[in-house]
């Protein structure tokens, strides 16, 4: 559909809190009264990370959990059940090229979009039996957002005071349209990203060794940035 066809009934916008779990039930059945099915779910919420682990409280990974990791399944749990009675859909997860390698800064934010990759490959597998459902995993390199404006510090209570030059990362309209190329053709896994910041995912799947060795002195000027009160740069990832 062209976006001058839409009418009023085509177009659903419900409030949801991804921590809000016994919330995400409801929302699936108004959106299954409203339009008697969901063909794709799009899991887009989530929030990163920006403090070393020995100055982060543990109730900081806490809620970075609740959020990017619980608070997505619990809602592809519901989903999913209609799905499986149609027997068709698609699944289409913004993970992260941090659900693939690791890095300094994000450990948290890291893990939680490690337990999704290894989440949905897994699920992948038990559905064997509906063909026609796929499991699409978007991962994000440097993407133009406020994301670094949300992220988690090293306490709850704390925002970030400098978000960076976003100029040398990824358009967000170039983004989207990747992600619904991908989408459109069932890619199980899409990397979207600018070099160099695709080419060190390339290193961190095949070379580990030499990923391990140019992220560790990556990561200790990444570090000193950090604490100089320089949040991102183009010689940094994400």
């Amino acid at each position: 559909l062209e976006i001058s066809s839409l009418s009023d009934s085509d177009i659903l916008v419900l409030r949801l809190d991804l921590t809000d779990r016994s919330s995400h039930e409801a929302a699936t059945n108004t959106v299954l009264k409203h339009f008697n099915r969901i063909d794709i779910l799009i899991n887009n919420g989530g929030r990163s990370q920006r403090s070393l682990f020995v100055d982060t409280n543990l109730d900081v990974y806490n809620a970075i959990m609740e959020l990017n990791y619980l608070g997505t399944i619990s809602l592809t749990k519901y989903v999913l059940n209609h799905m499986i009675q149609r027997k068709k859909g698609k699944v289409v997860t913004v993970s992260s090229v941090m659900g693939i390698m690791g890095a300094p800064l994000a450990t948290g934010y890291c893990a939680s979009k490690h337990a999704l990759q290894g989440f949905f490959n897994s699920l992948r597998t038990e559905l064997t039996d509906y063909p026609e459902i796929s499991i699409i995993q978007i991962c994000p390199g440097p993407v133009q957002s406020q994301i670094i404006q949300n992220v988690f510090t090293e306490n709850l209570a704390k925002s970030i005071e400098n978000s960076g030059d976003q100029s040398h990362k990824m358009p967000t309209a170039r983004c989207a349209r990747l992600t619904l190329v991908s989408v459109a053709n069932d890619v199980k896994e899409a990397w979207i990203s600018d070099h160099p910041y695709l080419a060190v995912c390339y290193l961190w799947q095949y070379a580990p060794t030499w990923a391990w060795w140019l992220m560790n002195r990556m990561g200790k000027r990444r570090i000193q940035n950090f604490k100089s009160g320089i949040v991102s740069s183009s010689l940094l990832l994400f």
